[in-house]
């Protein structure tokens, strides 16, 4: 956002294109107060310029396609959208103006190792013809620079026409108000997963739980049976909040706790999205901190909220099952790695068979 903005103001830049994988992580560039907090400007995304909100992906004449190409026709200066969005807008656009339609644009992807040097990657191939002409800035974001593959992200140069900024887990600690450490640490079990949930699952902690893939040694029966079995070792299911879609589960000593299914890829999943990435604000128009924490208690996961999903309250991740990629787990342990009033400890817990 700083970036962007200095950008902006300041270097001939007219235009900002934020980048995401998928419309969950679009809720970390929304709005922001930075003007609080001693910066000169706030960050600003008009509703109808944050393509993350709703609607169709990955499709050539989506309507977020034609959106996006309304805004390169505007004048406002942000928008926000998925990486298909930004391939099949960029397609259409290059089509009929050229590549130069880019030109003095800022293109900030996040979560960089999605693009790949090889001819068969299409965010790839943009991006080098965005390099090769030269006239657009480019910013590459990114927690891990390994793809998770043997492909390498960007070609030697390419890579050479970038500056590295390098930003690790520690420099970031320090820099928190809150937030102050962080454990890594493995748990096992004999058998079935489920039979140590209640061991690793504190959950009196904000916690998201990566239920393991299928097909994987772990997984032992359709993904919906598992999360209610996990549901079971907590307590009892009551219910379904009928605004937000959690699940509602009562534990023994009666205490009932918001639960976020995002494992279920219903037509419901959308309405739970939008619960999560909706912030609670008070009358002054600020995060109502205890309120947007009081929101949700666990949030049950297998293919999302990993890489760039924001849920600051969250304390503990929990991972059941062996990750063959680096990359995947430096995303999961970012999930609990955001600073939060109150919350002094982060903790990542990869609970796993016994060898």
């Amino acid at each position: 956002m700083f970036v962007a903005l200095d950008k902006l103001e300041n270097q001939g830049v007219r235009k900002a294109i934020v980048a995401v994988p998928e419309t969950s992580i679009g809720g970390s560039f929304k709005t922001t107060d930075l003007t609080s907090y001693g910066f000169h400007r706030d960050w600003k995304v008009q509703e109808q310029w944050n393509l993350c909100l709703s609607g169709e992906e990955g499709k050539p004449n989506s309507r977020k396609v034609k959106a996006f190409e309304a805004f390169m026709d505007s004048d406002d200066e942000v928008i926000v959208c998925t990486h298909a969005t930004f391939r099949f807008a960029f397609e259409e656009i290059a089509k009929k103006r050229g590549v130069e339609a880019f030109d003095d644009c800022l293109i900030a992807i996040d979560e960089f190792h999605h693009v790949a040097a090889s001819d068969e990657n299409r965010l790839g191939e943009i991006l080098r013809r965005l390099l090769t002409r030269e006239q657009a800035h480019v910013m590459a974001m990114t927690g891990s620079y390994f793809r998770g593959d043997s492909i390498p992200v960007l070609r030697p140069e390419d890579e050479a026409k970038f500056r590295s900024i390098t930003y690790s887990y520690y420099e970031q600690l320090e820099g928190y108000e809150h937030l102050k450490s962080l454990g890594i640490s493995y748990a096992f079990y004999r058998g079935r997963y489920i039979s140590a949930i209640k061991d690793v699952l504190d959950t009196d902690l904000k916690t998201i739980v990566h239920i393991p893939h299928r097909g994987s040694a772990e997984a032992f029966g359709e993904k919906h049976d598992e999360v209610g079995q996990i549901y079971d070792a907590i307590g009892e299911h009551v219910g379904q909040d009928p605004e937000t879609g959690f699940d509602l589960v009562k534990r023994p000593d009666g205490r009932v706790l918001r639960i976020a299914d995002l494992v279920d890829d219903g037509p419901g999943r959308d309405g739970v999205k939008a619960a999560l990435q909706a912030e609670i604000c008070g009358p002054d128009g600020k995060r109502d901190n205890a309120a947007d924490r009081a929101k949700v208690d666990m949030i049950v996961a297998l293919g999302m909220a990993k890489e760039g999903f924001d849920w600051v309250w969250c304390e503990h991740a929990l991972t059941i099952g062996y990750r063959n990629s680096l990359t995947e787990i430096v995303q999961i342990v970012g999930r609990a790695t955001r600073d939060a009033p109150d919350k002094r400890h982060a903790q990542f817990t990869n609970l796993v068979a016994e060898p």
